[in-house]
């Protein structure tokens, strides 16, 4: 009973706020408060409000309520392990389980793969210098290299 005097409370108080906006000429924030304020009195004639305000109430509501953010929690955490771990989803763990058989089966004689596992060949300081044409741009990097070195990539 209060929750459906609350709501009308709100909706009038929302008519009259709209009353003045249009009064003052702001026909189109006018209609936009009365709308927002019809919903509370529309919610109560359709018994949301009292559905609501029976769950709110409810013990097992609440549990349910708790269940769920339990459910949430450990969801998000698995999902944080997994990406920390870099476990990745089933879909990359199957296709790198395919690659590694690919790799075991393939004859160790064969020319090396120049897929993506194929380490980069380093070329030595004086010929980067020659390409750069006498500037030595290797050096203006160093650090970047170096920090990516420490983070494996």
């Amino acid at each position: 009973m209060i929750a459906e005097t609350i709501c009308s409370a709100v909706s009038a108080a929302g008519l009259g706020i709209a009353a003045i906006t249009a009064y003052r000429k702001r026909f189109l924030a006018a209609t936009r408060i009365a709308a927002y304020s019809l919903v509370p009195v529309a919610l109560v004639m359709t018994g949301v409000v009292q559905w609501l305000a029976d769950k709110a109430f409810s013990p097992t509501a609440w549990v349910g309520v708790g269940l769920l953010g339990l459910s949430w929690l450990l969801f998000m955490t698995t999902r944080m392990v997994e990406r920390r771990a870099g476990v990745g989803t089933r879909k990359e763990r199957k296709e790198a389980a395919r690659a590694a058989q690919r790799d075991a089966v393939a004859p160790t004689a064969s020319a090396p793969s120049l897929g993506a596992s194929a380490a980069p060949v380093a070329q030595p300081k004086a010929a980067k210098s020659k390409k750069s044409g006498g500037t030595d741009s290797g050096d203006d990097f160093s650090d970047v290299e170096a920090i990516l070195k420490k983070h494996g990539i």
